[in-house]
């Protein structure tokens, strides 16, 4: 509020997306981004959006949405605490586990970039409320494993749990692991009562949740023509047409070892070498041991990680421990399928951070305890030393990995011996009561000395975003309701559209409109979402655009007629550009490239395909050869029969060697016809045609600066419903498909 002048904003663009579903919601119009653009599959929380309508319901409205937004987030991180706490305490009479059960709230939210998710009005808070829901039910249906009742109770649990997992999946789709796992783990302690049982258990628990998502995918299939939610297509780059599965999987590696460094070495560590003021002078020469300790980013990084395996090395809290861990791991695989990982303070990354301070505050508590059993009489209070060895190599690997040089790869390049070695000496000093509580609290607080200025920097990251939202995209929102277009053109969906309540179209495709694939469209490339907007009707069309002209290369140059407004962000931290600019839209062009100029004499076009419209390649089962080919492209050049007017049109960049195709429709067998194709080439090249797998003839193309439609004759006899129609460029240079006709 400081940094905005008292005005509520929020530090993320994409906190309004979750405003609009939930206002449009509240107005009786769930599922959709703005009322009137039909079913969306844009918000991939489905409940998020329930809950803000309620706040919306209730009087907090406009901006006053993100004061419920962050009521809301107090309310579900008790939730999740109190909830937590049933790991601490082991029965009624556990005073020490309940005494340790108050570290876990200064733990959970002792990390700076994990508040900023919580309170971002994002759907990080509630997700974790929800986990926590699943973790308790779990709880249950492992107590009733033990004390085992009756088969009716267990069944009663086992679905309980299966209704909290629908409610995960259906608030963060990537918790189908986390289910997962909560299902696996209850299965295997039922196994003694036979493997129906536990497969029976494992289903009951399962089945609601899959359902969720089946329901979730067949609602996406009718309503817009796709599975996937619109931003599994956007933002995974499985949904990538142009990259090999080589590299999907090295983008997938990286993002993996992202969000696992990113947290080790910058947010859970003060890297700006400021000393330990807690317990080192700052007279002391970098020299002394301790104080390079003291100063040294990795090892505060590693603190957390090394305290919250803890609860893996000792039998009290293993299995928990194992359940948390596996669904920590499982939910970083999991996200950083996601290409917007890497964005966004990493809000994607912070409920495994989360999970782990749970872990972290578990494993000082089991090391703190002081009845008989933790003062080592009790094998409950002894680690495991095969498990303590193995955890403390990898701690040492890990910190190898930290204090890698510059610009090297991250990988374990410590020798194994040495690491095991490592590993020993972790398990000797688990093992030594008194030493194993002294080092723990002096790791504590040198970590949360390290978190003082990362604390500072969040919160200041937090306002500054804040501010940087008003200043942008509210502002923006704000002048846009004063001119009241019937429509605006976004590529952000979230503030503008708020802030102005006016109906949108979002180029990116999370928003939706009716049954067009602008998600797809959106991955494909901007001249596919241009091919779009030519189906849309005329007064349906965006007025306005309010978009990062960094970000749309030719659009503002081919489709406004004026700059009605600049928006520019002073000392930006979270905008997606300096200047957001609004545009008059001016859609002249679109359309003029829909009818072939050239008519062989006296036939007519059957089968038409404008290339890289994703509606009429799907209309004409098009295909192209993948990876590496296919990019769309498009041109304004003067129109072959008027060269006082333009002909625009989009289309896909066929590859030397490679080929698109496909399917013939309405055609009369029997007769000869001719296919015909728009193109402006860039360079020479020859491209073979084939119809039915017969070669039919070849067109040689030389560099032209206007737009060419060479026509080919197909005999009679290729000419049948079904048939492939297959283009091969055979080089050297690419080929530019704008447009595919036959006609007979």
């Amino acid at each position: 509020l400081k940094q905005t002048g008292g005005e509520w904003s929020a530090p993320l663009d994409d906190v309004f997306i979750h405003f609009d579903y939930a206002r449009a919601t509240a107005q009786g119009h769930p599922f959709e981004w703005t009322v009137g653009n039909g079913y969306s599959s844009g918000n991939t929380s489905l409940t998020y959006p329930f809950v803000l309508a309620f706040g919306w319901l209730i009087g907090f409205t406009g901006r006053d949405l993100m004061v419920y937004a962050a009521v809301l987030a107090m309310t579900c991180v008790f939730g999740t605490l109190l909830a937590t706490r049933r790991i601490f305490v082991e029965s009624e009479t556990d005073d020490a586990g309940r005494l340790g059960s108050y570290l876990l709230p200064p733990v959970f939210l002792s990390i700076g970039a994990l508040d900023w998710s919580l309170w971002s009005g994002m759907e990080v808070a509630f997700f974790l409320a929800v986990w926590a829901i699943g973790l308790v039910q779990y709880l249950r249906l492992e107590g009733a494993a033990r004390t085992f009742v009756s088969e009716a109770h267990v069944t009663r649990r086992a679905w309980a749990l299966g209704i909290a997992g629908a409610l995960m999946v259906t608030t963060r789709p990537e918790a189908a692991a986390t289910l997962g796992v909560f299902g696996l783990a209850a299965a295997q302690l039922h196994v003694r009562r036979g493997w129906r049982a536990a497969v029976g258990l494992l289903l009951r628990a399962g089945v609601p949740g899959v359902v969720a998502l089946l329901l979730q995918s067949v609602a996406n299939k009718v309503f817009t023509g796709e599975w996937s939610a619109n931003g599994a297509i956007v933002k995974l780059a499985l949904n990538n047409p142009y990259m090999p599965g080589s590299e999907k999987l090295e983008d997938w590696i990286f993002n993996v070892r992202y969000c696992v460094l990113r947290c080790l070495d910058w947010h859970f560590a003060h890297i700006e070498g400021e000393h330990m003021a807690s317990f080192v002078p700052a007279s002391w020469p970098t020299s002394n041991p301790i104080a390079y300790l003291a100063r040294t980013a990795w090892f505060a990084g590693v603190v957390p990680l090394a305290l919250g395996t803890l609860p893996l090395v000792f039998a009290r809290t293993r299995r928990i421990a194992i359940v948390v861990w596996a669904q920590i791991v499982l939910w970083i695989l999991v996200v950083a399928m996601n290409g917007q990982v890497r964005w966004q303070n990493e809000r994607y990354v912070m409920p495994a951070v989360a999970w782990l301070l749970v872990m972290v505050a578990l494993g000082i508590t089991g090391i703190l305890r002081t009845h008989a059993e933790a003062k080592g009489r009790g094998p409950k209070s002894r680690p495991n030393p095969a498990i303590a060895i193995v955890v403390g190599a990898l701690l040492v690997q890990t910190i190898g990995v930290l204090t890698r040089p510059a610009g090297t790869p991250p990988t374990f390049r410590i020798s194994w011996l040495l690491a095991l070695l490592g590993g020993a000496i972790f398990y000797a000093v688990l093992y030594l009561r008194s030493v194993r509580a002294v080092v723990v609290v002096l790791a504590l607080l040198f970590a949360y000395d390290h978190q003082i200025p990362k604390m500072r920097d969040q919160k200041w990251f937090f306002g500054r975003a804040s501010r940087n939202i008003r200043d942008q995209h509210l502002t923006l929102g704000k002048y846009l309701a004063e001119l009241r277009p019937n429509r605006v053109l976004v590529g952000d969906a979230g503030a503008i559209l708020y802030e102005s309540d006016r109906p949108g179209l979002d180029i990116i495709g999370l928003g939706g409109y009716h049954q067009m694939p602008f998600a797809r469209a959106g991955v494909h490339g901007l001249p596919a979402t241009i091919e779009l907007l030519e189906r849309m009707p005329p007064k349906e069309r965006p007025e306005v655009l309010a978009i990062f002209p960094t970000w749309w290369g030719t659009l503002p140059l081919w489709f406004s007629s004026e700059v009605l407004r600049r928006f520019p962000v002073e000392g930006n931290v979270i905008c997606g550009g300096y200047e957001h600019v609004v545009y008059k839209a001016d859609w002249h062009l679109l359309n003029t490239g829909d009818e072939l100029r050239r008519v062989p004499p006296g036939e007519t076009v059957r089968t038409e395909v404008d290339v890289a419209d994703l509606v009429s390649e799907r209309a004409a089962k098009y295909v192209f050869a993948k990876p590496g080919n296919g990019w769309t492209d498009m041109r304004v050049l003067p129109d072959p029969t008027n060269a006082h007017r333009d002909l625009f049109d989009g289309g896909r960049r066929i590859a030397a060697g490679r080929n698109e195709s496909f399917v013939l429709r309405h055609v009369d067998p029997g007769k000869p016809g001719h296919l015909v194709v728009r193109t402006a080439p860039e360079s020479a090249t020859r491209v073979r045609v084939r119809v039915k797998d017969v070669e039919v003839g070849t067109f040689d193309l030389a560099r032209s600066d206007h737009w060419q439609e060479p026509a080919i004759a197909i005999p009679a006899g290729a000419l049948v419903d079904g048939a492939t129609v297959e283009l091969v460029n055979e080089g050297p240079g690419d080929f530019v498909d704008y447009h595919a006709w036959v006609t007979q």
